[in-house]
């Protein structure tokens, strides 16, 4: 049974950092891509950034250059530190495991509970 715990989320002023982490377990995590969506009130969830197994990263034009994505393959775990947070950014983000393309978007095989990260303005 795959479970994906997140931490490290809260309230953080605009211009501030926070490091969401991800611990997985009851999966090969080596071998899968991994990633991080985030769901704001009202919106769909959509892709922040992903992993694959081999390492290469890939973002949201939105978060390009103020977040990153890493994994740790001997702790299974995947962290995103996330640098120069907006206002916009205030959501829930949710850790993803399987993370793969699928006709004309992305697929997900398991989710994590979520986590909020509120930005203050």
């Amino acid at each position: 049974q795959v479970q994906l715990v997140e931490s490290g989320g809260g309230l953080v002023q605009a211009g501030g950092s926070l490091r969401l982490s991800c611990a997985a377990s009851g999966i090969t995590f080596n071998v899968y891509n991994m990633g991080w969506y985030r769901q704001a009130p009202g919106k769909q969830r959509e892709l922040v950034a992903t992993i694959t197994s081999g390492g290469t990263t890939n973002y949201a034009d939105s978060v390009k250059g103020r977040f990153t994505i890493s994994r740790d393959n001997a702790k299974n775990t995947v962290d995103l530190q996330m640098n120069s947070l907006k206002p916009e950014d205030t959501a829930v983000y949710y850790c993803a495991a399987d993370v793969r393309r699928g006709g004309s978007g992305w697929l997900v095989s398991s989710w994590g509970q979520g986590i909020q990260v509120t930005v203050s303005s």
